[in-house]
Formats: structure tokens, C-alpha cells, sequence
């Protein structure tokens, strides 16, 4: 008689790669001047005082009461008044800080990066870099002209999540890499006032929504061509809302979404031919990454500390960078942010969104 057949082995639990992005409190020490004390620029402060070694040192606004008051909450009291400004270059003439942030709008980061550069001072620039691709490449020139860092402040790819779930791909653990998703949707009532609706702030969906999902598949896939675009625009003429169909250099498609016009879920997934990673919304904050195969198996990685303080990371990240004398984080290098602010253009002279300035998408006239 046949030998009966031997029960299937049980496949090994699941288990992922650690995250190799050190705490942030490990990073050394380095003193912030802020440019812009917004919102953003408030989670900054936070994070930066209670997730890491370093502090706020100064702060500029046009308005010098606003600044005064930013100052009074997050510029450590030393004996000396708050370090306050209403003039950048004053700002940066008055020393003490060895590095700058820009949290302004869009449109006023290429100068205020560029006067700040010019002045041998590191910068860290809130995403989207700069409106467009040329204005970022004169930015490149100018730090590597100068020897100074320069970095997007793309708070998503500095997250232990992001590190993990690219070691996860990068591995092949999902298998041959066939789709990826993600959408970033919030709903604002149109208002022409507000920066988001403004073409001379550089409003619009894609600079302030979009640029997650589109740099969250170049971190994957690689650099985005192929594309197929589909959106409208608002009265003022910026983005409302485009979904993008592209190819990854690195195998894949893209299926990108943003919208001013509604609350989406602000999830992202990719899915290979054996298995599934996704990332709960919003997925450009901490939270849980979970990745599920095709024979069954489990696991997942959720996000150490705590989650308000996800700022922290990149603000560490500047300063190992800074110490160990880097022009560029190897974790978002100046390649990654010209080639994200370059799909970027390509949505826009596709949707027909033209800054003031431009002739074009990606055709910046101010460019030294």
C-alpha cells in the first residue's frame, strides 16, 4: 500500500524587519531657528522639545508680535528675552542657531531657503520643497556651492513605519511588486483668501495633499513615469483635486489620489504577487503597518512612542546628518525630492495649474 501522505509543514510565524532609524532623543543636540511659526511649525517645536536633544532657539515672522508669542511658548527662557524676529536676515546675523527650519507657504520657501543658504546655514524645508522642480535644483547648487545640508521635510519617510515597510518590499518578501495606492483627501470650503485656494502661495491640492502619496510611491517604486492624469480646478485656478495612474522604475503601478473636495480615507497598500502591506490612515503619520501574505501568515508594526510626536524623527535625522557633515539624508536624498517635485510639475501642466512666475509647470523664471 502507498505510504499515507505526510501532513503539510506549518509555514514559520511571520515575522518583519526591525526598523533601523534610531530614537530620535539619541540624535545630537542642535538649536532651530523657525522661519513661519504656523501650525506645522508648532508641531515642530513640540516635537523637537520632547522627542529629541535639541531646541528652538529663534523664531521670525513678518509679524513681530507673532513671533513674540511663538517664542514665549517654545523658546526656552533663559535668563535673556525671547529670540525674536520680524526680519530673517536678522534672524540669521543675530547667531545662535545652527540650523534653519521653513514652515512658511510654498511660494516663500525657495527665497527664504535661498537667503538662509546663502548665509551658510543649514536647511530643513517643509514639503513640497519648493513649487516646482527648478526652484529646488538652484536650491541643490547653492548648498553644494556653500557645503551646507539641505533636506525636505517629508516627515513620512523618516517614520520607523517607512523603514520597515521598505525593507519589507526591498526584500521581496511580497513577492514581483504589481500595485500600489494611496490617496490624501481632506475637505475645505472654497475660500480665494485662504493659502490652500491662492496661486501666488502656491495653493492647491497637489503641493500640500499630494505630494505624501506621490512621494510615498517614489520611496517604493522608484522615480514615476508613464503618467496618467485626471483632476479639475478650482475658481483661482490651482488644483482641486487629481488622481494620477503611473509606472514605477522599480516595477509597479502607482494609483494616486488628492482632493481639497472631501475627506478620503488617507490610506495606503502595495501588493505583490505574494502578498500585502498596508499602512491605516493617515498613512503618512505614525500608525500601524500590516503585512499579509498569500500562505496565510501575519504580522504587523506598530509605531514606538509616542504618536504626536512623529516630527521628531526628521528633525533627528537633520541633526545626525548635520553632525556627520552630509550634504544630503541618504533617507531623502535631493534625488528623491527632484524627482517627486518633477511628477509634481507633470501634474500640473496636465491639469493646467500655472504659479505666478512660471510660464509653465517646472518652467521657473526667477531661477538664478
Amino acid at each position: 500500500m502507498p505510504d499515507a501522505a505526510e501532513p503539510s509543514a506549518t509555514p514559520d510565524p511571520l515575522t518583519l524587519p526591525a526598523s533601523t532609524v534610531p530614537a530620535p532623543r539619541s540624535a545630537p543636540a542642535i538649536r532651530w531657528g523657525i522661519i513661519s511659526p504656523g501650525g506645522i511649525a508648532g508641531s515642530f517645536a513640540r516635537a523637537v522639545h520632547r522627542g529629541t536633544a535639541s531646541q528652538i532657539a529663534a523664531v521670525c515672522s513678518r509679524s513681530l508680535d507673532r513671533a513674540e508669542a511663538f517664542a514665549s511658548e517654545h523658546v526656552p527662557d533663559e535668563g535673556a528675552p525671547p529670540r525674536a524676529f520680524d526680519d530673517v536676515t536678522a534672524m540669521l546675523e543675530a547667531g545662535g542657531i545652527d540650523a534653519v527650519y521653513v514652515a512658511s507657504p510654498h511660494a516663500q520657501h525657495h527665497d527664504y531657503a535661498r537667503t538662509a543658504l546663502e548665509a551658510g546655514l543649514p536647511v530643513l524645508v517643509e514639503k513640497a520643497f519648493t513649487l516646482d522642480r527648478p526652484q529646488a535644483e538652484d536650491l541643490f547648487a547653492l548648498a553644494r556651492e556653500q557645503g551646507v545640508l539641505a533636506m525636505e521635510a517629508m516627515w513620512t519617510r523618516f517614520l520607523p513605519q517607512m523603514d520597515v515597510l521598505g525593507q519589507v518590499v526591498a526584500s521581496g518578501l511580497l513577492g514581483e511588486v504589481a500595485s500600489l495606492a494611496a490617496d490624501h483627501g481632506q475637505h475645505f470650503a472654497f475660500d480665494p483668501s485662504h493659502r490652500l485656494f491662492a496661486p501666488e502661495l502656491g495653493g492647491g491640492a497637489l503641493l500640500d495633499l499630494g505630494v505624501y502619496p506621490i512621494s510615498f510611491a517614489q520611496a517604493l517604486l522608484g522615480d514615476l513615469s508613464e503618467l496618467a492624469v485626471r483632476g479639475s480646478l478650482t475658481a483661482t485656478g490651482v488644483d482641486a483635486q487629481s488622481s494620477l495612474l503611473a509606472r514605477g522604475a522599480r516595477g509597479g503601478l502607482a494609483m494616486l489620489d488628492a482632493t481639497l473636495l472631501a475627506r478620503t480615507p488617507t490610506e495606503a497598500w502595495v501588493a505583490g504577487s505574494a502578498g500585502r502591506a498596508r499602512l491605516t490612515g493617515p498613512f503618512y503619520a505614525p500608525g500601524t503597518l500590516t503585512v499579509d501574505l498569500d500562505d496565510g501568515r501575519t504580522a504587523s508594526f506598530t509605531h514606538p512612542g509616542d504618536t504626536s510626536l512623529g516630527m521628531s524623527f526628521e528633525a533627528a535625522e537633520f541633526a545626525r546628518c548635520l553632525h556627520a557633515g552630509l550634504f544630503e539624508s541618504p533617507r531623502m536624498t535631493w534625488d528623491d525630492t527632484l524627482s517627486v517635485l518633477g511628477t509634481m510639475d507633470a501634474v500640473r501642466e496636465a491639469l493646467g495649474t500655472v504659479y505666478p512666475g512660471e510660464s509653465a509647470p517646472g518652467q521657473w523664471l526667477g531661477a538664478r
